[in-house]
C-alpha cells in the first residue's frame, strides 16, 4: 500500500496519517475498507455501483474484463464531460483475479452510466434495455 498522505492541511493531514496506519497493521480486506472510508461504506449499501455492477444488472456480465475496462472509460468520460470533475473511488476486488483495484463508482441512476453504454460499440446493445429497465 502507499504511504504517503498528499495534503497540506494539517489537521487533515494527520487523520490521512492515522487511515494509513491502521490501514497497514490490519489484514487486507481492512486496510482496502479503512482507506475507502465513506465511499466503501456507500458502495457496501448500494447507494453507488462500479461500472461492473451496472453491467451485471443490464445483462452485459458476459463481457470480457478489457471490454468492461474500455466501458469503464467510456462512462468516466462521459461522467467528466457532465460534472467538470472526476467520479468517486474505491478500493474494490477485481472479480477474477482477485486483486485489489482503484475503481470509479457512480449513482445507481447516472446517466453518464447510460451515455457510455451507447457510446462503445461492444456494449451499444444494451443502452436500449437499459434504458427500459431504468425507467420502470
Amino acid at each position: 500500500m502507499n504511504r504517503t498522505a498528499r495534503t497540506t492541511n494539517p489537521n487533515r493531514r494527520a487523520l490521512v496519517r492515522r487511515a494509513l496506519t491502521t490501514a497497514t497493521h490490519t489484514a487486507k480486506a481492512l486496510g482496502y475498507a479503512t482507506l475507502s472510508g465513506r465511499i466503501g461504506a456507500l458502495v457496501a449499501d448500494g447507494r453507488l455501483i462500479r461500472t461492473g455492477d451496472f453491467l451485471d444488472r443490464v445483462g452485459g456480465a458476459d463481457l470480457k474484463d478489457g471490454f468492461q475496462s474500455w466501458y469503464g472509460r467510456h462512462v468516466i468520460k462521459a461522467y467528466r464531460a457532465a460534472h467538470d470533475a472526476d467520479a468517486p473511488r474505491v478500493w474494490a476486488r477485481h472479480r477474477t483475479t482477485g486483486k485489489w483495484v482503484h475503481v470509479f463508482v457512480y449513482a445507481p441512476l447516472d446517466p453518464a452510466l447510460l451515455t457510455g453504454l451507447a457510446s462503445y460499440n461492444r456494449t451499444r446493445h444494451l443502452a436500449d434495455r437499459a434504458a427500459y429497465e431504468l425507467a420502470s
